[in-house]
């Protein structure tokens, strides 16, 4: 049976697309973006998140990690990341909730069981189930499988992707999917490279090819301080999508730093700590911009 690595299902969301939802969240993503508010979605395995504001140093851990991972030091508890395995025998044990194990394998039963205890809630709304991360082309063939079994139920189907990805995985989930929505930072590849770690080269090419499909889709920004927050900016990728005959609207997203503390929790360099989330009224201005070339816009 196909599995794959989920780090949450969030059940009555009503920000990944239409109606009331129930969102999966899936581990593995091919960018590196400095903002992200998911962390713990970008590597494909399981991983220890590490509280060390919750840890009572009752030394449970140390006593059954196999690898040496956890020792109490002066009464700190002191890990050793490098030494982990994600085996979570520790977490297990941690009752004062300062390690969790993030990312579960899962299987295609599993999921579809969990999405479909909300059933009724997505006939009365016009909602269903997405696949989000991550990014959830990265387990193409566990996605495919999970959407397959949501259409067979009668469920809207919807992914959320960076789409920098072969064209050809995802063919294989838009056969599936009802709803396709999709990021774009920017349209410099060299500016796109420096805060994603790739080019927008393979993005912007599945974009339009995206749109000879005819599958609805929706353009997302994150909009971020240092990184596309002029209305120059925006004004272009607003100019880029006019042109998607199947374009639903665009969406610009306020940068935050809610998800700062993941970053430390995982052993990470959070980049986004001086900067400031954008004030309504920039975020007015930059919609206005958009709007001007013609296209729906909304602001998160």
């Amino acid at each position: 049976m196909t599995e794959g690595i989920v780090f949450d299902i969030q059940r009555f969301s009503v920000h990944d697309g239409p109606g009331i939802r129930t969102t999966v969240f899936l581990k593995g993503c091919s960018l590196r973006c400095f903002w992200c508010q998911n962390p713990e979605g970008i590597r494909l395995k399981p991983e220890v998140v590490f509280y060390p504001d919750r840890c009572i140093s009752c030394g449970r851990c140390a006593a059954v990690c196999p690898q040496g991972s956890h020792a109490i030091e002066g009464g700190v508890h002191v890990y050793l990341r490098e030494k982990c395995t994600a085996c979570g025998k520790c977490t297990e044990t941690c009752h004062a909730g300062a390690l969790m194990l993030t990312g579960k394998l899962m299987t295609v039963d599993e999921v579809v069981e969990e999405v479909l205890r909300d059933k009724i809630f997505y006939e009365l709304s016009n909602g269903g189930v997405t696949l989000s991360g991550g990014d959830p082309v990265v387990q193409h063939d566990f996605s495919r499988a999970i959407l397959e079994r949501c259409k067979g139920e009668g469920l809207h189907t919807a992914i959320e992707m960076a789409a920098n990805c072969q064209w050809d995985d995802l063919t294989s989930l838009l056969q599936v999917t009802d709803l396709v929505m999709m990021d774009i930072k920017h349209l410099d590849p060299d500016k796109h490279r420096e805060v994603t770690g790739v080019s927008n080269e393979r993005i912007l090419d599945n974009a339009r090819r995206l749109e000879q499909t005819e599958k609805p889709f929706i353009i997302r920004v994150p909009v971020v301080p240092t990184v596309n927050d002029t209305p120059e900016e925006i004004g272009a990728i607003a100019q880029y999508v006019r042109a998607f005959k199947n374009l639903q609207y665009l969406e610009l997203l306020p940068f935050h730093r809610l998800g700062e503390s993941k970053y430390h929790s995982l052993g990470l360099n959070y980049r986004g700590s001086h900067l400031e989330t954008p004030t309504k009224e920039k975020m007015s201005e930059l919609a206005a911009e958009a709007r001007r070339y013609g296209i729906e816009v909304h602001v998160g």
